[in-house]
């Protein structure tokens, strides 16, 4: 049986999109404690079907598909840019495609201005009012307000006139780097992108009997199965070795492995991957905060993932991007050994102007790849990493990164890597690998 935290949750999930949601509303509806509703909201928020926003309040919006989450919706927007909500709040839900900046002539304006923009302007009533009649939302900037009339129209049209103090060219940068981000989670495959759900997951209870695990095991050749409670929240996990030699009739929590791993649906699948391979797991359970079965992920699925983004093409830049596009081999450098160059751009350093211990570690790493993917095809994790010394390495400076395969096994890899500028010996490290063979 759902707790209640888990039924409040569902009927914020069933309310219409749009809907204004408060917590005396919600404590009421569903019969519980402010501080009860108060949570769940939070939760919901969190899961990204409601939003809320300061002097308006919490609203239900559409939950974004994977695909879609670079979209932003207006009420996203108002909280970006801190602005005000001068009319149109029932359209606080909506999705924009695009935004269009109003710095040119009226005519010219409207020409780009189409339903679902969000034209971003300033004092201009006429603007406002051309955009609303086209289906467009509007962000009024410099702080100033909106005629009688323009509110109005928005209320009648559902579609947001937001107020913010500031200027034109601060807020599409503002709007830009938020999309941008976006894209970068975007890239982040989760578990709950792949996971195998709860409706197509072979499970046992613990107090089903071995005879039920054998035939389970019959109907789907499958040999792992997670092992929940009458609540359904994972207690264990139960394999063919568990299986072997027992009686028929002796009950699955007498032989499972209790207190398994698991992983939530928010889990990123990289780190999934990394503890798949350090504690030999084949098969995760994925569960809920209340340690509730969602589904599982098998290491199968992981690496497939891992493969496939690999030959996805970049969208959004993170700092690791911009680092390893950096790194070149250079060819003919040394017989028999690859040496790699990278200049230090200055996104790639420190307050003081040289290059930071994140970006360091991230070239050590790259380079250990690149030269161990020559011996072993796969993927593989980093077990432990060294870092001897690192010197200060000044921002537009050309490094030269020798990495040195010491020892490679069927399932590790042990690399030393020296980093030179100009000659001189700035950094040295050496790194444990896992690797995983691609079967």
């Amino acid at each position: 049986m759902a707790t209640k935290h888990e039924q409040i949750l569902q009927y914020i999930d069933t309310l219409p999109v749009g809907e204004k949601i408060s917590v005396r509303q919600i404590a009421k509806a569903m019969n519980v404690s402010e501080g009860t509703a108060y949570r769940a909201i939070k939760e919901a928020e969190n899961k990204g079907y409601v939003s809320t926003i300061e002097r308006v309040g919490t609203i239900r919006i559409e939950r974004k598909k994977k695909e879609n989450i670079e979209k932003l919706t207006f009420a996203e927007v108002v909280n970006i840019v801190d602005g005000q909500v001068l009319g149109g709040r029932t359209g606080l839900h909506k999705t924009l495609n695009k935004f269009v900046i109003g710095a040119m002539k009226l005519e010219a304006m409207m020409r780009y201005t189409e339903a679902g923009n969000l034209l971003i302007v300033g004092n201009r009533t006429q603007a406002h009012e051309l955009a609303l009649k086209e289906g467009a939302a509007v962000l009024i900037t410099g702080g100033f307000d909106a005629e009688d009339q323009i509110k109005k129209l928005a209320d009648n049209q559902e579609l947001p006139v937001i107020s913010t103090s500031y200027d034109t060219f601060t807020v599409a940068t503002m709007i830009n780097r938020a999309i941008y981000d976006q894209l970068i989670k975007k890239e982040i495959i989760l578990v709950e992108d792949i996971l195998t759900p709860l409706s197509e997951t072979f499970f046992l209870k613990t107090s089903d009997k071995v005879s039920k695990w054998h035939e389970l095991n019959q109907q789907t050749t499958h040999s792992r199965y997670p092992v929940v409670d009458h609540n359904m929240k994972v207690q264990g996990m139960v394999t063919s070795k568990d299986i072997l030699g027992q009686d028929f009739e002796t009950t699955i929590d007498k032989i499972m492995t209790k207190n398994p791993m698991t992983v939530s649906g928010k889990t990123s699948v990289a780190s999934t991957a990394h503890m798949m391979v350090w504690e030999g797991i084949e098969v995760l359970p994925v569960a809920d905060d209340s340690n509730r079965l969602e589904g599982i992920i098998s290491r199968q699925d992981v690496l497939k993932t891992l493969q496939m983004n690999q030959r996805q093409p970049q969208v959004g830049e993170t700092i690791d991007d911009i680092v390893t596009n950096q790194m070149e081999l250079i060819p003919g450098k040394a017989k028999g050994e690859e040496v790699y160059s990278c200049e230090v751009s200055p996104q790639m350093t420190n307050h003081l102007g040289t290059i930071s211990y994140g970006v360091f570690t991230t070239i050590v790493s790259d380079a250990a790849n690149r030269i161990l993917r020559s011996y072993k095809k796969g993927d593989l994790v980093v077990e432990n990493m060294t870092i001897y010394f690192l010197k200060p390495v000044q921002m537009e400076s050309t490094l030269e990164i020798y990495p040195k395969v010491l020892e490679v096994g069927r399932k590790f890899g042990k690399v030393d890597v020296e980093v030179f500028n100009d000659g001189i010996l700035v950094g040295k490290a050496m790194m444990m690998c896992q690797l995983i063979d691609r079967t």
